[in-house]
């Protein structure tokens, strides 16, 4: 169980992070900051931090405000 509360700390900063780093990218896409955020998603999503399809899902909606 102590693991369990390290580990939980631990992902909770992670996502926390992640979560400021899809902020930034929404406010101003840029390639490099949408970059980092994909790499950033998959590395969570290989972590199971965050679930992959919400991690395809974010991806997906960056690329599509990348593109506009």
């Amino acid at each position: 169980m102590r693991h369990d509360r390290v580990r939980t700390k631990e992902n909770a900063g992670r996502r926390a992070l992640l979560k400021g780093l899809v902020k930034k990218a929404r406010k101003s896409p840029t390639e490099k900051s949408v970059s980092a955020v994909f790499a950033a998603l998959d590395k969570a999503a290989k972590r199971n931090i965050i679930h992959k399809n919400a991690a395809a899902r974010t991806k997906a909606r960056l690329a599509k405000l990348l593109k506009k």
